[in-house]
């Protein structure tokens, strides 16, 4: 990345669509007024993109070694507190594994273990987000269905995440969390409290300190990471909103709809058309229902995501700044003192090694970050689209149905007074 800009914004990476491509309309039926099935979008030019993702996966799998499954999540109930514990699958065909599968269950903790563990031995590396420990946003409770289905699915992404890494992957930590039954024995292990304390203040020290030299690609990333995540908190926030005036919106159609129901019995002459909108005010609602769902399950999940990696980037970032912060200060010791000179010069030479070395790592995490965040957005963004698309030409088709279907109505009508 030497050398190279970071853009400030995502503009310039949004998704081209070629303005001449247009998606077919729906042919009209006028059996939709009167309950029949719903009609299915021809959606040439999101087949166009879905094809092209899927030729995408199919490369993607070819290059993959490990396949991580998390599913089949239980609930656990013991005197102190309720947890879910989920199957971890694994199969590779790396041969640093004992065995071609593995089987394990971990919980929440185990996941939040891991990922510490990882950060700890990388620091400069981007180890991606895990689902937050508390309800999200727009979750009731913490364990029905819907809240750990959503967690499920975050926390195999995460694994995906550190599978498809090119150096996590090859974490110690990364296997014997996916092959060892018991954990309890790993867990204990690891730098003791008055070092992590000793770890803390000094990283504390160094960050008022500050950074005297940072080089100019870093301090592109850092404006970046501050403006991605301010767009994507505010993106989020919107469709969050959006969701709420939407289910607002259903209460109100599921209301509306019974009205025309009932009024239809008490009006003999009116009795058809008002049926007929109560049906096309129902088919609406349920559209507006999976819409819903669709927002609630694909968008959200991918806007939140991102907006948890904005933090973590601005933690890598500091952890960079740091290590630069230590040997900034080793550096103006060294030229003040002269007392244990050749030791201070080899903290240097260690520290400037250090920089140096967190420098690549991180340089090479950014464009590996930026790739698989780009292709997520753009998928959650094609697929909302998709659907947003299928959304209205759904409804239209059953508003346009109904008047077809009255045209018809009228024209029976006028020939029966014409025939009288």
């Amino acid at each position: 990345m030497s050398g190279q800009s970071v853009p400030a914004d995502l503009s310039g990476h949004m998704l081209d669509m070629d303005e001449d491509d247009d998606l077919e309309v729906f042919s009209k039926n006028p059996s939709l007024a009167d309950g029949g099935p719903m009609p299915t979008s021809p959606s040439s030019m999101v087949n166009q993109y879905r094809l092209e993702e899927d030729e995408e996966e199919q490369q993607d799998a070819i290059a993959k070694d490990i396949f991580i499954t998390v599913d089949e999540p239980e609930s656990h109930v013991t005197a102190i507190e309720t947890f879910i514990m989920y199957r971890v699958l694994t199969r590779t065909t790396r041969s640093e594994f004992d065995s071609c599968e593995s089987e394990v269950h971990r919980r929440y903790q185990d996941f939040f273990w891991l990922r510490g563990k990882l950060e700890e031995a990388h620091p400069t590396l981007i180890v991606h987000p895990l689902p937050e420990k508390f309800v999200m946003k727009g979750m009731v409770e913490r364990f029905n269905n819907d809240f750990i289905e959503t967690r499920r699915k975050a926390l195999q992404r995460f694994l995906n995440r550190v599978s498809e890494h090119p150096v996590l992957s090859y974490s110690h930590t990364f296997k014997v969390f996916l092959t060892a039954q018991d954990l309890s024995s790993h867990r204990k292990q690891g730098p003791g409290l008055l070092s992590r304390m000793g770890d803390t203040v000094r990283a504390v020290a160094q960050s008022v300190r500050g950074v005297r030299s940072r080089p100019e690609e870093f301090s592109s990333m850092q404006e970046y990471v501050d403006h991605f995540g301010n767009k994507m908190g505010s993106v989020d926030k919107v469709t969050q909103r959006i969701i709420k005036e939407q289910r607002e919106y259903l209460d109100e159609l599921k209301q509306y709809g019974p009205t025309y129901t009932q009024w239809a019995v008490s009006e003999h002459h009116l009795h058809e058309p008002l049926r007929g909108v109560a049906s096309c005010v129902e088919h609406c609602s349920k559209e507006t229902e999976d819409q819903i769902q669709h927002l609630s399950e694909v968008l959200v999940p991918a806007l939140h995501e991102y907006v948890l990696c904005a933090e973590t980037l601005k933690a890598v970032l500091k952890r960079r700044d740091n290590v630069q912060a230590e040997l900034d200060a080793k550096s103006e010791a060294l030229g003040t003192r002269k007392a244990e000179h050749e030791a201070l010069q080899e903290e240097v030479e260690g520290l400037a090694d250090r920089v140096e070395a967190a420098n690549n790592a991180l340089r090479g995490d950014w464009g590996r970050w930026q790739d698989g965040m780009r292709t997520d957005l753009r998928s959650a963004f094609v697929s909302t689209a998709e659907k947003n698309v299928e959304y209205y030409e759904k409804c239209l088709a059953v508003w346009e149905s109904f008047l077809l279907s009255q045209r018809g109505h009228t024209t029976e009508l006028g020939d029966r007074d014409d025939a009288s």
